[in-house]
Order: structure tokens, then C-alpha cells, then sequence
């Protein structure tokens, strides 16, 4: 036996069977949760049919708990609570067949087919508890449309689907101001709309009111995976302060990430100030840089973001509009703030590096 173990044969042998073991139980689960959910919604169906035909009030439904659970036992789901939550699901999701090509044709920018043939196809893709969140936070089915599509698109968990649909994503996603179709080809122009995101929420950072440029790159940084979240699938993170000369000066890019689906550099600057159009001169410059100095041949054409504290649309769109490298301005949000009063409490970024350079001789 010990011999066996030290085999290599014996070892790959058994790993390639545990794959094979675990891929078996994923595609098994999705089935149970396919079968499930075309369960649910049949059940869903029952029962609205049969409330509306035979005039049964709610009082039917605790009848219909009391028998499903009494001959399948070791069933769960069939609890009065769920069975009003299976009734309130396909009754969200009671829309008229001829709006259902417009809710694909709205929804297409985010990914979704039109040759998706039913709701019901892209529900059972998604977990019953996904599907309970989207009943519970969303009142409209166009909107819980884009997050199932997303959800199926990333494999969000719920905790994540919940926390995208809390910070109103249907709402900021691709909403930027922009001169990618002017600077970009199609498709490439669409994804890239698709990638920015306006306002960006970064609830996540503890800052006063009166934060610094340093600070709020510090606590983006310092809270890398959620401010990857933020920015949303694809991203990868460069550098920090990316360095670059140009003419024999030095110059610090804020925050640079390459685009794993586009296959291309992103330059973030940020700014904790109002947008000014020379905002887009500099940003234009390092996206020049990257370009010229970073870029390889088999990347595509470096983008642009610059996350500001406020803009105004109109000389955002001035300022834009003759730049002939791909670039999107948004805001950025931060809705807790330390109070100011604490400002004086608490040390600044460069006093830390300060007291901790101190220890570089030890």
C-alpha cells in the first residue's frame, strides 16, 4: 500500500478521479436547483390558477402546506412561508408575451441574448435563495432581469448579489460620461461603456469630508478586494503610483489595472475636487504613456478613467470631445464620513510612513 502511495501514476490517477468526482456533483447540484425551480414555478402557477378559477383564498395555501409536507416529509420548500413566496415569485414574473422581446431588447446591452427563448430558462440558472433576494430588494422585473443576467454572467453568491443590488448597480452601470464611440471600435466601445460605473460607491473607506488625493488612494488600495469589487468583473490590479518617464521626467501614474476581458490597460486617476477639463489633459497624457511604453501588440488600446469628487456633464462632454484616446469621467461617493472633529485625532498618512521609516536601520 505505501508503495502504491508513493506512486506517481497512482497519484495523478486518483486526482484526475477527484475532478472528475467533483465536476459530477457541480453539474448535479445545477440540476437538482433546475429541477427545483421548474418545480416552483409550476407549483407557482397551480396556485394562481387556482385562486383566480376557483375563488380559494390564502386560507387553501396552509392546506396545501399541511398535505405536500405530510406525503414528502424529507421535502423541504413546502413550508405556508414558501409556498407564498413561490406564488409571489411567478407573479413577478407574470409579464405579458409581447413586452417580453422589449425587456430582452432593453437588457441587451448587458449581455443578454435575444435569442433567450423564457424567463423561466434564465431563473432556474440562478439558486432559489438568488431568486428570493431579487423578490425581496426589487420591484420591478426589468430591473431584476439585469441582476440575473449578471448573476449567471459572474457567479455572484448572494451575499454579493445583494450587495450590488443595495448599491443600486442597474443604476450606475454604464452610465459615465465617455468618448469610447468615438475612439473605439464596436464591439469594444459597448464593453467598455458597460465596464464604468457612475457614481462609484466607496462606502467601504473610513475618510473625513476633507480627504486627500494620497488618502483616498491609500484606502482603495488598502481595501484592494472590495475596491475591485467596485469596479466590477475583469479588473486586475498593476500598480500603485506606476512609474513612468517620459523625456527623462518621472511621472506617477495614480492606479493602473489591465482588463482581463478586453485584454487592455486601464489608467485610474483619481481626484478629490470638482472635475476641471485639465483633469483630461493629464489623464490623456498617461494614457499616451501606457500606450507608447506599456502597451504590447497584442493588447488593446489603453482606457481611461478618471473618478472625481463632482463633475459638471456639460464641460465633462466639452472636454472630451476632440480627446482622441478612449476616456471616462465619473464620480465617486463615500456616504459615512469620520467627522471632522476626529481629523486632528488621527494621524495623517505621511505621519504613519514617517514613524515606520524609523525602524528601517533596526
Amino acid at each position: 500500500m505505501s508503495d502504491l502511495l508513493r506512486s506517481n501514476d497512482y497519484r495523478q490517477w486518483i486526482v484526475s478521479v477527484k475532478a472528475r468526482i467533483q465536476s459530477s456533483q457541480i453539474k448535479a447540484a445545477i440540476a437538482v436547483n433546475r429541477e427545483l425551480l421548474e418545480l416552483y414555478w409550476y407549483l407557482g402557477e397551480q396556485i394562481i390558477e387556482k385562486q383566480q378559477s376557483a375563488k380559494w383564498g390564502d386560507g387553501f395555501l396552509e392546506q396545501m402546506s399541511r398535505d405536500l409536507l405530510a406525503e414528502f416529509p424529507d421535502i423541504k420548500g413546502f413550508s405556508y412561508r414558501n409556498l407564498r413566496r413561490i406564488r409571489q415569485w411567478r407573479s413577478f414574473w407574470e409579464i405579458d408575451t409581447a413586452i417580453w422581446p422589449q425587456l430582452v431588447a432593453n437588457t441587451t446591452e448587458q449581455g443578454l441574448k435575444p435569442s433567450s427563448p423564457t424567463i423561466r430558462s434564465l431563473l432556474v440558472k440562478i439558486p432559489w435563495g438568488h431568486n428570493s433576494v431579487l423578490l425581496e430588494k426589487l420591484s420591478d422585473p426589468l430591473d431584476a432581469l439585469f441582476y440575473v443576467q449578471k448573476t449567471i454572467e459572474h457567479n455572484w453568491s448572494r451575499a454579493v448579489l445583494t450587495h450590488q443590488i443595495e448599491s443600486g448597480l442597474h443604476l450606475r452601470e454604464g452610465q459615465a460620461i465617455n468618448n469610447f464611440a468615438a475612439t473605439l471600435p464596436m464591439p469594444e466601445s459597448d464593453l467598455a461603456k458597460q465596464l464604468l460605473r457612475d457614481p462609484y460607491n466607496f462606502d467601504f473607506l473610513t475618510l473625513t469630508e476633507r480627504h486627500s488625493e494620497r488618502e483616498l488612494e491609500a484606502g482603495l488600495t488598502d481595501h484592494l478586494a472590495k475596491f475591485l469589487m467596485e469596479l466590477g468583473a475583469g479588473f486586475a490590479f498593476v500598480g500603485r503610483q506606476y512609474h513612468i518617464v517620459v523625456d527623462e521626467e518621472d511621472y506617477y501614474i495614480d492606479l493602473l489595472f489591465y482588463h482581463l476581458r478586453l485584454h487592455c490597460y486601464v489608467v485610474v486617476e483619481l481626484k478629490v475636487e470638482k472635475f476641471k477639463p485639465e483633469h483630461a489633459g493629464k489623464l490623456t497624457f498617461y494614457v499616451s504613456a501606457v500606450d507608447s511604453q506599456v502597451r504590447t501588440p497584442v493588447d488593446g488600446p489603453t482606457l481611461g478613467i478618471l473618478i472625481c469628487k463632482s463633475k459638471s456633464d456639460i464641460t465633462v462632454e466639452y472636454s472630451l470631445r476632440d480627446v482622441n484616446k478612449p476616456i471616462g469621467v465619473s464620480e465617486y461617493q463615500i456616504t459615512a464620513s469620520l467627522p471632522e472633529q476626529l481629523r486632528s485625532s488621527l494621524p495623517s498618512i505621511d505621519q504613519i510612513e514617517a514613524e515606520l521609516g524609523g525602524f528601517d536601520d533596526v
